[in-house]
C-alpha cells in the first residue's frame, strides 16, 4: 500500500492559494500548531505569543486573516508583523520571544500559490516529527477558550525598523563609493533590502520593489535573474543583488553581468571567515546540489565540505549539530548561524557587498574561487515523483550513467519537496556531455513515471 504523502513539505505547506491552501486549512493548522505546542509543553507558565509575517501575495491576506483567528482563538496572543522576509519572521520570533512564528509565502513560486510554516521558539522551523504532529491533529475536538482566555491580537509594524538595525549590526564595513542594482522581486524585501544598502553607504538603484499583491516573482528576483543582469549593465553598476519572494535567497551579478550563484557566495564568504578566524572547524554545509567545484575550490584552502540533502532546514540541521557557522545552497540559501537561524537574503547581500568593500576586489575576481563544472538541470514535471527512487529501470540508468561520468562527473536525482517534480541534475567536464546524460535521464524518468 502506497503511503500517505506528508501535508508538510520541506519548507512548510504549500499549494494554490484558496484551492489547495484554504482559509478553513490554514485555521485549522494555526489551532493544531498551538495545540501541539502547548502539549510538548511550550506554552507552560506563562501566556503564549505568536507573531506572524507574510510576503506581499493577494492570498497572504485572507491567509494571514485566518491563521491570526486561528492562533488567537486557541488562547495564543498574537504580534502581526505585515509584509517582512521570512528571516525577519525569524529573527522576531526570537528577539520578541515568541512562543511560535508563522510565515505566509511560497518564496520563489508563481503569485497563485502559497504557503504556511511555522517556527519554533528561538525562530527555528519546527522538526518534522512536531510538523507531522499538526498535521495528525487537523480537525480534531477541542475545548474553546472563552472570556479572558482568548488570544489577543495587535499589529507590530516596529518589527521592520528592527530587523534592518539587526542585519545592519552585522557588519561594521561600510559600502560608501559601490554601486548597487538591487532586485527584490516584487517581495518582502522591497523596502528592507534597498534601506539596509544605503545605510552602509551603498549607491542603491532598486528594481522588483513594487509588489502590487500580483506581481511577486513575475520576470523579477532570483530565479528571472536575466532582468538584473541587464539592469547592472545598463546602470554601470559595480554589483546586482537578488531576491526571491521572501529574501531567503541571494543571488549575485558582477559587473559584467554574470552570475555570482550561491556557491560561490558561499566560498567567499568562508574564506573571508577563515581569514578572521570564524570559521569553525574550517568547514562549510552544502547540499547535495552544489557545484563539484565549490569542494574543489575550499579544498584548495584547506576548507572541508559537508553535504546534505536539499532543503536548508536540512543544511541548518547538520551545521547544529556539527557546531559549524556558515552554510548554503546553490539557489542562493546562506545561513550564517551567528547571525540567523534560516537564510537571509538581505544579511547575505550585505556581507558579500562587504567583503567587496574591504578587500577592494571586485566581485568577478571574488568568484573565481569556485570553479564551476558544466552542470545541467532538468525539472521532469506531470510525474508519480515518489516512485523515482524505487524504480529499477530508473536506477540501472542512474548507475550507468554514474559509471559513464566517473570521477569527473556527478549525477542526481531527487523528487521536490514543493513541487510536482522530479530534479535530473548532471555534471560534467563539457557541456555537451552533461546536457546528453541529462537528456537521457529525463526521458527514462518520463517514461517510467509519467
Amino acid at each position: 500500500m502506497a503511503s500517505t504523502p506528508r501535508l508538510f513539505g520541506t519548507d512548510g505547506v504549500r499549494g494554490i492559494a484558496n484551492r489547495d491552501l484554504t482559509a478553513e486549512l490554514a485555521l485549522d493548522l494555526a489551532v493544531a500548531a498551538a495545540h501541539v505546542l502547548a502539549q510538548a509543553g511550550a506554552f507552560e507558565g506563562h501566556r503564549p505569543l505568536a507573531v506572524v509575517g507574510r510576503d506581499p501575495r493577494a492570498s497572504g491576506e485572507f491567509l494571514e486573516a485566518a491563521v491570526v483567528a486561528g492562533l488567537a482563538s486557541a488562547g495564543v496572543d498574537v504580534l502581526r508583523l505585515g509584509v517582512l522576509p521570512t528571516p525577519a519572521v525569524a529573527y522576531l520570533t526570537a528577539a520578541l520571544d515568541a512562543d511560535l512564528g508563522v510565515v505566509l509565502s511560497a518564496s520563489h513560486n508563481p503569485m497563485p500559490d502559497n504557503g504556511i510554516k511555522f517556527l519554533a521558539r528561538g525562530g527555528h522551523k519546527l522538526p518534522d516529527d512536531i510538523e507531522d504532529a499538526v498535521a495528525a491533529r487537523l480537525g480534531e475536538p477541542w475545548t474553546r477558550p472563552v472570556g479572558r482566555f482568548v488570544g489577543r491580537v495587535r499589529d507590530y509594524p516596529e518589527g521592520l525598523d528592527q530587523y534592518v538595525e539587526h542585519v545592519l549590526a552585522t557588519s561594521d564595513q561600510r559600502l560608501d563609493g559601490l554601486r548597487v542594482v538591487v532586485d527584490c522581486a516584487h517581495g518582502a524585501a522591497s523596502v528592507v533590502s534597498p534601506a539596509v544598502l544605503r545605510r552602509a553607504g551603498a549607491t542603491v538603484v532598486p528594481i522588483g520593489c513594487e509588489p502590487d499583491g500580483y506581481n511577486i516573482n513575475d520576470g523579477h528576483g532570483s530565479t528571472n535573474i536575466e532582468t538584473l543582469q541587464a539592469a547592472v549593465r545598463r546602470e554601470g553598476a559595480d554589483a546586482g543583488i537578488a531576491h526571491d519572494g521572501d529574501a531567503d535567497r541571494c543571488l549575485a551579478v558582477d559587473a559584467a553581468g554574470d552570475v555570482v550563484d550561491g556557491d560561490q557566495i558561499l566560498a567567499i564568504l568562508a574564506l573571508a571567515w577563515q581569514e578572521a578566524g570564524r570559521l569553525a572547524h574550517d568547514t562549510v554545509v552544502a547540499t547535495v546540489m552544489s557545484n563539484l567545484g565549490l569542494k574543489l575550490g575550499l579544498a584548495a584552502h584547506g576548507i572541508s565540505v559537508v553535504e546534505t540533502a536539499v532543503g536548508d532546514r536540512y543544511v541548518l540541521e547538520a551545521m547544529r549539530a556539527g557546531g559549524y557557522v556558515l552554510g548554503g545552497e546553490q539557489s542562493g540559501h546562506i545561513i550564517m548561524l551567528d547571525y540567523a537561524t534560516t537564510g537571509d537574503g538581505v544579511l547575505t547581500g550585505l556581507q558579500l557587498l562587504g567583503r567587496m568593500a574591504a578587500t577592494g576586489r571586485p566581485l568577478a575576481d571574488l568568484a573565481r574561487v569556485v570553479r564551476r563544472l558544466p552542470q545541467v538541470l532538468r525539472n521532469v514535471t506531470g510525474v508519480d515523483k515518489t516512485r523515482v527512487d524505487t524504480d529499477p529501470v530508473i536506477n540501472k540508468e542512474l548507475a550507468a550513467a554514474r559509471g559513464e561520468l566517473g570521477d569527473g562527473g556527478r549525477v542526481l536525482l531527487r523528487a521536490s519537496g514543493t513541487e510536482p517534480v522530479v530534479r535530473v541534475m548532471v555534471e560534467a567536464e563539457t557541456e555537451a556531455d552533461a546536457e546528453r546524460v541529462a537528456e537521457r535521464l529525463a526521458r527514462v524518468v518520463r517514461e517510467r513515471l509519467g
